[in-house]
């Protein structure tokens, strides 16, 4: 039997600041989004305007990704890491005064390509700092960044804008900042500069890599706005994208390259590839679903953002409860179990919002989204327990960043797709209902002037405009029918997405300490 491992003080105070720097990165995104139709009005953005305000975010975000790691050895985890918690608070800050739309996009690229810094080196904190009998609760309180911060940003967007104006969205950074700097600033060690590292880098790589991934993003954003490829700048964007990422892929795989920028091969490892087929359809579900239910509670039953966070919030605060339990979980049992077990939960949550109506609003999901929260709580520690088990320490940025990475491009997907499959399957059903609801059934007559009678008692005298009005009713009703069906097709293609996660869990190798990540 071992000596029991200590964890230093300063360590778990280091990995605390590091988790709470990813928690802010992520539930930036989701307050903003939520607050993205009074920060247009208050900057005088455009209604097509308002999305670069997001997006901007995201570019910064995914392109320093992938760099955190490097970087983070060029100049030391904690220099790295405490300047960018800096930066975050110092933009985040400057965009809650900003006054113009070119300004607040600026702003919010830069604010991104800060935060995206705190995402990767969160979860490289809680592997390089913890030893391995800890790692199942620092993943946990991983898991709280990633599944729990995009759940209540809804609510906590709504609030503080409802209560306070826009602008505090941004500020409210910084109480937890100055919390995470203070952790940080005394529980890293100091370590020296490798500015060699600079003379050395990929830089081929690097660029490859940014233009790729940042192309990528704004293809993604805007592609369903700008009707995909029938717009000239997604198509030129979406070749200039893969012929980057195919040129980023040959560099980093070449045999000459003897410092690449991420380490690729570690998807040779069974387990690492798996588990990152699950994480990135982990990321299309869990945003696809974050977008999803506020939009059909706005769109069909007229829930303001805040009504919508609060039902939001119904997913988030039990993984409260239901995380800080994981550890012990997975000493007792395979993680692969509460991984698969988690999954089927998500995917069966989804599944019970296919048949949506009139009658479903906010109440009706309640259930479905405790069971997604009892889901997401059991599958991220598990995930990060499994994906990184095993990995060696010089690896272990490299697997940070291409976890957090395909999450997030994963998230990005899943919105797109779940956008663009709402406005096709809508049409889809217009189409359907729409010949069976000829002005000349008589079916169609009767509720006709049903609603022709109910306007001329309601204010319009004139026989012809309250037939008018009826038309014009009729064609919303039928327009609300097919939004119905569009948005249950929309949850069924998140639950079939989760079965394909669990069929890749299925093929996973048991990890070194499963079942007893706090043996001896």
């Amino acid at each position: 039997m071992t000596e029991r491992q200590k964890v230093p003080l300063r360590n778990k105070i280091a990995v605390a600041g590091g988790l709470i720097g990813a928690f802010m990165a992520v539930l930036n995104i989701q307050v903003v989004n939520t607050s993205l139709p009074d920060i247009q009005g208050g900057i005088g953005a455009g209604l097509d305007d308002g999305g670069w305000i997001s997006t901007a975010y995201l570019i910064g975000e995914i392109i320093v990704i992938p760099l955190s790691s490097w970087l983070a050895s060029v100049f030391s985890l904690r220099r790295y890491l405490i300047t960018n918690t800096v930066l975050f608070l110092a933009f985040s800050a400057a965009c809650g005064l900003a006054g113009n739309f070119p300004e607040m996009v600026a702003l919010r690229a830069l604010q991104g390509f800060a935060g995206g810094v705190l995402i990767p080196l969160g979860l490289f904190c809680v592997i390089t700092l913890l030893p391995e009998r800890s790692r199942p609760v620092g993943f946990a309180a991983f898991a709280l960044t990633a599944t729990f911060a995009p759940a209540i940003g809804p609510t906590v967007g709504g609030i503080i804008t409802d209560l306070y104006g826009w602008r505090y969205i941004f500020f409210l950074n910084l109480i937890p900042g100055a919390l995470m700097l203070s952790a940080l600033t005394w529980g890293l060690q100091s370590a020296p500069m490798q500015l060699e590292k600079l003379r050395q880098g990929d830089w081929l790589g690097i660029m490859t890599m940014a233009v790729g991934l940042g192309t990528l993003q704004v293809v993604l954003e805007e592609g369903n706005k700008d009707d995909w490829f029938g717009s000239p700048l997604i198509t030129k964007l979406a070749v200039i994208s893969g012929l980057a990422l195919i040129a980023f892929l040959v560099q980093e795989l070449r045999p000459g390259n003897r410092a690449p920028l991420l380490n690729l091969r570690l998807f040779a490892r069974r387990n690492f590839a798996l588990s990152s087929i699950a994480n990135t359809i982990l990321g299309f579900v869990l945003y696809g679903a974050v977008y999803l239910i506020p939009l059909y509670l706005a769109v069909a039953h007229g829930y303001s953002a805040r009504q919508a966070g609060e039902v939001m919030a119904w997913i988030g605060l039990p993984q409260l409860f239901i995380i800080p339990l994981s550890p012990y979980l997975m000493r007792r049992f395979d993680p692969r179990l509460l991984l698969g077990l988690g999954l089927a939960l998500f995917s069966i949550s989804s599944f019970m919002n296919m048949n949506l109506g009139p009658d479903d609003s906010g109440p009706q999901m309640l259930i479905p989204n405790l069971i997604r929260a009892v889901g997401q709580a059991l599958v991220f520690p598990s995930l990060t327990f499994i994906a990184t088990a095993g990995i060696p320490l010089k690896d272990a940025g490299s697997a940070t960043v291409l976890f957090n990475m395909l999450r997030n491009l994963g998230g990005a997907i899943g919105i797109a797709v779940v956008q663009t499959f709402l406005t096709n399957r809508e049409k889809f059903h217009s189409a359907i209902i729409t010949p069976d609801v000829s002005l000349l059934s008589p079916a169609t007559q009767a509720r006709l002037n049903g609603l022709r009678e109910y306007f001329m008692t309601h204010g319009l005298s004139d026989p012809g405009l309250a037939q008018a009005e009826a038309v014009q009713m009729l064609g919303r009703l039928i327009r609300l029918q097919a939004n119905y069906f569009a948005y249950g097709d929309a949850f069924a293609l998140l639950g079939a997405a989760m079965v394909i996660a669990v069929i890749a869990t299925a093929c996973l190798r048991r990890p070194a300490g499963a079942s007893a990540p706090g043996g001896h």
